[in-house]
């Protein structure tokens, strides 16, 4: 009987069928940089790294070169989740947490007091301090077959720590987005 058992097994197995997994090999790394952020004197640069065809995670840092943004740095870890047909791209939504930098200026205005007929120069003082958001944003992405990456995209975010600056100088709510082009490899 056991001979009989054995003999069908190896029988069995001879004629057995089994199913390939084939994994599809893609580029896991993208850099990238925001033309629209960069044309403005902002510039950000990321880099994501795609962990499987509809995931991926990232980081974007942000500086300001000019005076004239009250926002001078911002480090933006982010988690995508990508609907395309193509490994990681075409639309996304994303999550992300944001630790950003104000740099509110002195802002200098006069005021008149009628009962003396005279006017006084006040000046604001400005403020400068690091705060914490976590918002949620959307977006496209196209790739290349040459591994060119082209995204536009757009999010909201709230500010956590500072709520009695935020609401005085107005910075409750960030913003994230831009027209970024890259490269995937």
């Amino acid at each position: 009987m056991k001979k009989l058992f054995l003999f069908t097994f190896l029988l069995c197995t001879l004629f057995a069928n089994s199913q390939e997994t084939t994994k599809f090999e893609f580029q896991r790394n993208e850099l990238k940089s925001n033309a629209l952020f960069l044309i403005l004197g902002q510039p950000e640069f990321s880099y994501e790294r795609i962990l499987n065809n509809e995931s991926g995670i990232g980081v974007s840092v942000n500086f300001a070169l000019e005076k004239d943004f009250e926002t001078t740095f911002s480090l933006t870890p982010y988690y995508r989740f990508y609907f395309g047909k193509k490994p990681a791209a075409g639309f996304f939504v994303e999550g992300f947490a944001m630790l950003n930098t104000l740099d509110i200026d002195d802002d200098i205005y006069q005021t008149y007091d009628f009962q003396t007929n005279t006017y006084t120069t006040v000046t604001d003082k400005g403020d400068s301090y690091t705060d914490f958001a976590l918002g949620f944003g959307v977006g496209f992405k196209l790739l290349s077959k040459r591994g060119l990456v082209l995204e536009a995209n757009g999010g909201i975010g709230r500010n956590l720590l500072n709520s009695e600056k935020n609401d005085y100088y107005g910075h409750t709510f960030v913003g994230r987005g831009g027209i970024t082009v890259g490269y995937r490899f």
